[in-house]
C-alpha cells in the first residue's frame, strides 16, 4: 500500500489547503489530487494511498453528504484516523482584466457558492450561478475563459491559476470554518494525553416512538457529551434514516463511553457502526 495522502483537488483547493495546514506545504506539494470525494475514498479502498482528506462538515451549510454516504458505504474497510478544523475565506475571483460590473455568471463548488448566496444577490444580482467540481476547478475554469464569468475561490487557486481577485471576503459570515477528516484503513492509536472524538452511525432496525431518545439516553445516563447529530436517508425507503453522532472520547480508553455503545447495539436499540476514534481538533 502506498503511504500518501490522497485529497479533493486539483491543488488550489481549501481540502489543499488543509492539507498544507496538517503535514506542510512541502509534504502536501507530493500528496495525490482527486476530482471527488468518491474518488478519494476509493483511492483508499484500492490501496493507491494509506489516507485521505475530504470535507465533512462546514459552519454554514452542514454535513456534507458525500462524506458521509461514503463513510456508510465503506464501512469496516475505511475509518477517520483524524480531523482538521480550517477557515474559509471566500474571494471571488476571475481573469486578468475582468471588472465585477462586467460578470454575467459565477461557478463554483455548490456548498461555497450557497455561503456566498447573500453577497452575490446584492452585489451580481443579474448574474448566473453555477456549479464546478471544486473551487479550484472554478477558478482555473474561468481564467482560461473569454466569457465573463469569475469564479468562488481562495487566494492560493488565484495565485496556482493566474487569476485576479476582483472582490474579498464574499462570504455571508466571517465565522466560516471547515471540518476535515482523514480517512484510513486502520484505526488511530488511542494513546496520549488530548481530548478524543468518536464517530458512529446508528441505525434503527425499526421505524417506533422514542427510537432516537433512546439512544441519546444511553449517552446522557453515562454523561457522554454529544458533539454533533445529523441524519441521512437509510436508502430503503421514505422516512428511514441513519444518524451520525460525534462523542467526546475514546472507545478503547473511555469506559463510560464504550458502555453506552455497547447499551445501545446489545439492548436491540439500534445497530452501531463505529466510524473511528481519533484525537479531537482545534481550529488553524
Amino acid at each position: 500500500m502506498s503511504g500518501g495522502i490522497a485529497y479533493l483537488g486539483p491543488p488550489g483547493t481549501f481540502c489543499e489547503e488543509a492539507l498544507i495546514a496538517l503535514v506542510g506545504a512541502e509534504a502536501a506539494a507530493r500528496e495525490v489530487p482527486k476530482p471527488s470525494i468518491t474518488a478519494c475514498f476509493d483511492a483508499v479502498a484500492a490501496g493507491e494511498v494509506a489516507q485521505a482528506l475530504v470535507p465533512i462538515e462546514n459552519a454554514i451549510e452542514g454535513g456534507v453528504t458525500q462524506t458521509l454516504d461514503q463513510l456508510v458505504t465503506h464501512a469496516g474497510g475505511i475509518v477517520i484516523r483524524g480531523e482538521v478544523i480550517h477557515p474559509i475565506r471566500h474571494h471571488l475571483i476571475a481573469r486578468p482584466g475582468l471588472g465585477l460590473a462586467e460578470i454575467t455568471r459565477v461557478q463554483s463548488h455548490p456548498h461555497a457558492t450557497a455561503q456566498c448566496g447573500r453577497w452575490l444577490t446584492e452585489m451580481l444580482p443579474g448574474a448566473e450561478v453555477a456549479a464546478a467540481l471544486s473551487t479550484a476547478d472554478a477558478v482555473r475554469t474561468v481564467v482560461q475563459s473569454h466569457q465573463p464569468e469569475a469564479a468562488i475561490g481562495n487566494f492560493r487557486a488565484a495565485e496556482i491559476y493566474g487569476g485576479v481577485v476582483v472582490a474579498e471576503d464574499v462570504a455571508d459570515s466571517m465565522e466560516n470554518h471547515t471540518r476535515f477528516v482523514l480517512v484510513g484503513r486502520d484505526e488511530a492509536e488511542a494513546a496520549g494525553e488530548g481530548a478524543f472524538t468518536t464517530s458512529i452511525v446508528c441505525a434503527i432496525p425499526r421505524d417506533r416512538p422514542g427510537a432516537l431518545l433512546s439512544i441519546l439516553q444511553e449517552f446522557s445516563l453515562r454523561t457522554v457529551n454529544l458533539t454533533r447529530l445529523e441524519s441521512r436517508p437509510a436508502r430503503t425507503g421514505l422516512g428511514r434514516y441513519v444518524f451520525f453522532i460525534d462523542a467526546e472520547g475514546s472507545r478503547a480508553r473511555d469506559l463510560p463511553l464504550a458502555a453506552a455503545l455497547d447499551a445501545i447495539e446489545q439492548g436491540g436499540i439500534a445497530h452501531v457502526i463505529a466510524l473511528g476514534s481519533y484525537r479531537a481538533a482545534t481550529q488553524t
